[in-house]
């Protein structure tokens, strides 16, 4: 509510930054409409998203802002959305590669140093195979297909909420536009750029695994995430381009050898998925919620989709509703601007 009057909020773009902004919105008692003009919520890049909830280890190659923001990530699906699995993360390395264990320890906290025996007792299915890992236990994982349709869901339950896929964006009435295209938004943010992910996905009743598991190499780490009926997502590779579409053949190698590295099992798994999509970047890698007149756009969030997208979007809510400034993710606050 503003001055008496129910707010009216259109929010373009249902990938996950779309779809946690319009649920903020709507626990606000905002009138909302979210507008995809794909068929359904969630088929852009967050489609191929990892779904980690790692932000302890996101800050051993990244600001502590990510960690800081990641943290509201934990809460928010844990909670507000209760669809993540809280089981750690785990982080290992090959024997003549045990130096990055290391590196890895000395940028990053919230983990325990684990010898064999701790390694066997969270996953029995790696015994054997590695001296010592770091445990960070307060991590979780997500499928983000089934997240974003459960969100989607709750979206649909709510009767202030208004959802229009395969739809344009149309000017209709509203007191506010939030942008969540993605890279799409590059019409109007030019100084977006897009980052290209590629993902695997495997399929094999040979292996178990409870949690994530990161397996660091110096030039090719990459990590295993289960998603349930023996089925496993690898994924880790990120190059400075813009063609989203099939995944590349070293790419496929790399993660190949990633997954067979973690346990030879997976040489037998069946490959049922590839896919490569291409995330928002802004330029040092971290998010922004910028503002223009009445439109605010929600943007950037790198490779960090479902750890970022909670705390950017409660912060939009609070940017519109309460003209909320956020340094570390604003740029200068309107009235800023205008005395500058």
């Amino acid at each position: 509510m503003q001055n008496g009057k129910t707010m009216r909020i259109r929010i373009i773009g249902a990938g996950i930054a779309g779809l946690t902004t319009a649920f903020e919105f709507a626990r606000a008692g905002c009138d909302v409409e979210l507008i995809e003009c794909r068929e359904g919520p969630g088929l852009g890049c967050s489609y191929l998203a990892g779904g980690m909830l790692a932000p302890w280890c996101e800050a051993e190659s990244t600001e502590k802002l990510v960690l800081y923001l990641g943290l509201e990530a934990l809460k928010f699906w844990t909670e507000s959305a209760p669809v993540a699995t809280r089981q750690g993360t785990l982080v290992v390395a090959p024997a003549r590669d045990r130096s990055e264990l290391f590196r890895f320890a000395r940028r990053s906290s919230g983990y325990e140093p684990i010898d064999a025996g701790r390694i066997a007792a969270l996953e029995p299915d790696l015994a054997g195979r590695f001296e010592e890992a770091l445990f960070f236990p307060s991590e979780a994982h997500l499928d983000p297909r089934a997240a974003m349709d459960a969100l989607a869901a709750r979206l649909a339950g709510f009767d202030n909420v208004t959802l229009r896929y395969g739809a344009a964006a149309k000017q209709a009435r509203a007191d506010w536009t939030i942008d969540c295209r993605g890279l799409a938004a590059q019409d109007a943010l030019p100084d977006l750029r897009g980052v290209k992910g590629e993902m695997l996905v495997l399929r094999t009743r040979e292996i178990a695994l409870r949690r994530p598991v990161r397996l660091l190499h110096p030039r090719h780490p990459a990590y295993i995430v289960p998603r349930g009926g023996g089925r496993f997502m690898i994924g880790a590779t990120m190059i400075e381009n813009e063609e989203a579409g099939r995944i590349t053949a070293r790419a496929m190698l790399e993660l190949l050898g990633a997954a067979y590295c973690l346990h030879p099992a997976f040489a037998e798994a069946e490959i049922v998925e590839t896919g490569a999509g291409v995330r928002p970047a802004f330029p040092d890698n971290l998010p922004k919620i910028r503002r223009d007149g009445r439109t605010v756009y929600v943007n950037g969030l790198y490779r960090h989709g479902f750890l970022l997208a909670p705390a950017l979007a409660r912060r939009a809510v609070q940017a519109v509703l309460e003209d909320a400034y956020f340094p570390e993710v604003m740029d200068a606050h309107p009235r800023q601007r205008q005395s500058a």
